[in-house]
């Protein structure tokens, strides 16, 4: 008597593949989306601590409006800055909002906040 093994195939079926790769599709078309706010993201906290080496309110503005703009800095600008002080340290916080439009009524809402770390 011959036992007859029966191998079983195991693995990813065609729908199954459309499926992953429709996933990952959108996910790289989100991240594609998402990666330039968060480069800019970094790029105003560098604003903020360039411009915390100001003494007064009038020359952070300014400082941070010449970062913003040789750094092309669109999504918040000097106004938008809560300028106080920590001891003698100029501090500059600031917060934005940035949404990104997925399909239909679907929106992505980015929050972004920070501040300056404190120098001298």
């Amino acid at each position: 008597m011959k036992l007859r093994l029966k191998s079983r195939q195991a693995g990813l079926s065609f729908v199954g593949l459309l499926f992953v790769v429709g996933l990952l599709a959108c996910a790289g078309v989100l991240a594609a989306q998402v990666f330039p706010t968060a480069v800019e993201y970094q790029t105003v906290v560098k604003a903020a601590q360039k411009a915390s080496e100001g003494n007064t309110v009038a020359e952070v503005r300014q400082i941070f409006d010449k970062a913003a703009q040789i750094d092309d800095i669109k999504s918040i600008t000097a106004k938008d800055l809560e300028i106080t002080k920590e001891g003698d340290r100029v501090v500059v916080k600031f917060a934005y909002n940035k949404e990104i439009h997925m399909f239909g009524p679907a929106y992505l809402l980015l929050k972004y906040a920070g501040r300056s770390k404190p120098t001298r």
